[in-house]
Order: C-alpha cells, then structure tokens, then sequence
C-alpha cells in the first residue's frame, strides 16, 4: 500500500476472512501508518517547448569590455548571474555572445581549463555536462598562504 507493505498471515480461513474486511482494514492500516506520514507537499512542474525558449531571452548580466579570455569569464562568475549557481559552458557562451564578446567553443573551453589549474574556478561533472563557478575565496587564500 503505497510505501508500506502488510503481511497477512494466518490459516486459510483467517486469511480469506481477512480479505472479504479489505476495505475495512485498508482504511484502518491508513489510519494507523497517518502519524508517520511526511506532511510535506513536493510539487512537480514540467517545462513545455515555450518555456525553454523562454530561458533563453535570460537576463545575461554586462560585463563591460574585457582585455582576456580570463577577465571576461571572471566578469561573469563574479556577477550575481554567476553567483546564484554553477553555469554550463554553453551558458558562459551565450553571456559572452551577449555582451558582444566572440568566444569560440574551444577558445573559452581552453580559458575555463586554463583557471580552473590555477585554481580560481571549480568543475565538476553533472547530466547537463561541466558545470564552472568560482572557487571559495577561502580556499584560495588557504591555497596562497601554503606557496
């Protein structure tokens, strides 16, 4: 029943007795599994066609004009945009396209790469592929006070 299970045990008599009372018990062994019920809500919402074209008209923070591959993405990862979660490549494109900075796939691959060695930005792998943020300033001052 749902999460729980209930064994029926018994002589074939009893057993058969006790499935003619289902109903009865179905709502007592309700009653009784109710106290230890989660009583939170999980909604699921499921995004149409329309609202992924919406994500994309996102909101892309500016970053003003850059001197590097480097500066640009740290512009990025710096802005509250950045900051509210760890961001896809393709993401970090579409702010670079946005802001009229022309990166190729491979040349801001190679820049990503390049700060995360240096240790200024973390990876890590998920189903939507690498996502990059900024590594705790914490960490990095542990990191310089050990060179």
């Amino acid at each position: 029943m749902g999460e729980y299970e209930v064994e029926v045990d018994g002589t074939r008599e009893e057993v058969v007795k006790t499935f003619e009372d289902m109903l009865k018990l179905i709502a007592n062994v309700n009653k009784a599994f109710e106290s230890v019920k989660p009583k939170t809500v999980t909604t699921l919402t499921v995004k149409t066609a329309a609202a992924k074209q919406e994500t994309k008209t996102e909101n892309y923070p500016k970053i003003g004009s850059t001197a590097s591959g480097d500066e640009a993405v740290l512009k990025v990862l710096e802005s509250d945009w950045g900051k509210w979660r760890p961001r896809t490549m393709e993401e970090l494109k579409g702010t670079l396209d946005a802001n009229g900075l022309d990166y190729s796939s491979r040349v801001l691959s190679g820049v990503l790469m390049g700060l995360v060695k240096k240790g200024t930005v973390r990876r890590w792998n998920t189903d939507a592929g690498f996502v990059y943020i900024l590594a705790e300033k914490e960490a990095l001052n542990v990191k310089g006070e050990s060179e």
